[in-house]
C-alpha cells in the first residue's frame, strides 16, 4: 500500500461531526513501516487531535522515532497543509529534506519537504546553554 492509500483509506475512519472536514494522515518510519491517523474532534474544539498528530503517535507507540516520508489527504480544493503544530510535531522526527505530499480526495497533489513546512523551526539546539 502506498503512503497516500493509507492516508486516504484512515482518512475514512476520521471522527469529525462538528467540522466535517476529514483528514488523514500516514508517516512512514525508518523500517518502511506506515503508521496512520486521522483527526478525531471534540466538542471542545482546542481537545481534537490532528491526523498528523495521530500517525506520530501511532509511530512512537510502535517504538519508532525517525520519519522518512509523510502524506496528508481531506477533501478540499486544494492539497491542505499541516497545521502549526502539526508542522512543528513532524520537524520533531523529521529531517529538513523529507518529502511530503499533500493531496486532495481529488487527486491533486503538492510535494514539498518538512524543512518547507517550517523555515527557521525550533529546536533542541536553541535550549543549549552551553
Amino acid at each position: 500500500m502506498s503512503l497516500i492509500d493509507a492516508a486516504r483509506e484512515v482518512r475514512e475512519n476520521a471522527y469529525a461531526p462538528y467540522s466535517h472536514f476529514k483528514v488523514g494522515a500516514a508517516v512512514r518510519g525508518r523500517s518502511g513501516a506506515i503508521y496512520a491517523g486521522c483527526n478525531v474532534e471534540n466538542v471542545a474544539y482546542p481537545e481534537g487531535t490532528c491526523a498528523e498528530a495521530g500517525a506520530i503517535a501511532a509511530m512512537v507507540a510502535a517504538g519508532e522515532t525517525e520519519i522518512t516520508e509523510v502524506a496528508v489527504i481531506a477533501d478540499s480544493p486544494a492539497p491542505v497543509p499541516p497545521c502549526g503544530g502539526c508542522r512543528q510535531k513532524l520537524a520533531e522526527f523529521g529531517r529538513h529534506d523529507v518529502p511530503v505530499t499533500l493531496a486532495t480526495t481529488e487527486g491533486k497533489t503538492m510535494e514539498t519537504t518538512v524543512g518547507d513546512l517550517l523555515p527557521g523551526r525550533f529546536e533542541v539546539a536553541h535550549m543549549d546553554r552551553t
